[in-house]
């Protein structure tokens, strides 16, 4: 069975500026995988490339099998993205948002209501269906983003951090949701962040630092590998100016 997500040795340079330098990692179904980096690390510009804003000059990029230059429109239907700037339409109502996304990919009728009212239920956002967004919480808003981005059953869910400019209730709630989301729909998740305490043991973790891979694994994983004793410890060698694992 094809991996939700799998880069191979992939690059890109702004000018004559690289900013991925031969990514390589598989993102498996049934869990979290944290893209972790500093601000400026290349998590964005990586995102970019996955969901072919950029194009990759080297390397490959394939979603459920399907290589995204070659093959976009398939690569691209099975993949569901939540950016880290809103996009929703504010003037419209959460169920208008939900339809509009339906229509985009397709979805009409009967199976368009089905997948909305089941993802009005698991989000709690059935009885805010007919409130404008402008009208939700920073959480609420994320919470119907994601709920969009799983309307048409994508194999890989793609975060670049959803839970910014979320207070902290807002954002424990979120965290918990995505990883239970994760184990029970058995889709791959790729989430990028810079907040450790977004991470939960069993997540696959790959830390990426001035566009490079730096470590890889689980976290009892990632922490042995820098030989110290807590996974802090770890991202802050790992992203070291000076850092010995360049």
């Amino acid at each position: 069975m094809n991996a939700p997500l799998e880069i191979e040795n992939v690059g890109f340079a702004y000018g004559k500026k690289p900013t991925l330098d031969e990514i390589a990692f598989t993102v498996p179904e049934g869990r979290c995988t944290l893209l972790l980096g500093p601000n400026g690390a290349g998590k964005t510009t990586l995102f970019n490339l996955i969901t072919r804003l950029f194009d990759s000059p080297t390397g490959r990029i394939r979603i459920a099998g399907f290589d995204n230059r070659k093959h976009p429109r398939r690569a691209l239907a099975r993949m569901g993205v939540v950016f880290q700037q809103p996009t929703l339409d504010l003037d419209l109502s959460v169920l208008q948002n939900l339809r509009y996304h339906a229509a985009l990919h397709g979805l009409g009728g009967r199976e368009a209501r089905d997948r909305i009212e089941t993802e009005l239920e698991r989000f709690g956002l059935r009885e805010y269906r007919k409130s404008k967004i402008r009208s939700l919480s920073g959480g609420y808003r994320r919470r119907v983003e994601i709920a969009r981005a799983l309307l048409h059953r994508p194999t890989l869910l793609l975060l670049d951090e959803p839970t910014v400019g979320l207070d902290i209730p807002s954002r424990q709630a979120l965290v918990r949701h995505l990883h239970q989301l994760a184990r029970e729909q058995t889709i791959g998740v790729l989430w990028a962040t810079h907040l450790l305490d977004e991470v939960a043991p069993t997540d696959e973790l790959i830390v990426l630092h001035k566009g490079k891979v730096r470590a890889t694994g689980v976290v009892a994983e990632v922490i042995r590998q820098t030989q110290v004793e807590t996974l802090t410890e770890a991202f802050q060698m790992l992203t070291e100016e000076k850092a010995a694992w360049a």
